[in-house]
């Protein structure tokens, strides 16, 4: 086997956030800088807000709710 193939694992590789959080965890490089992390992501910390722009949800349900009230009318045919 070839040696030195792997690369060399940090156990104690420590992560800083641009938001100035920092934690330790394993990996290749000793120290990684990231831009968003579990403390400062909207999804996590719950602050994103889920914005209907067009009302699509409203479009929807009386587009729904008028097929459902006015079924189609059959195209009839003509001879000639």
């Amino acid at each position: 086997m070839k040696k030195e193939t792997h690369p060399v694992y940090f156990t104690d590789a420590k992560v800083i956030c641009s938001c100035g959080n920092a934690f330790t965890t394993g990996a290749t490089k000793p120290e990684i800088r990231v831009e968003i992390c579990g403390k400062c992501h909207p999804v996590y910390t719950g602050e994103i807000k889920l914005i209907d722009t067009a009302g699509r949800v409203e479009k929807f349900k009386t587009r729904r709710t008028k097929a459902i009230t006015a079924p189609k009318e059959k195209k009839v045919r003509k001879k000639n």
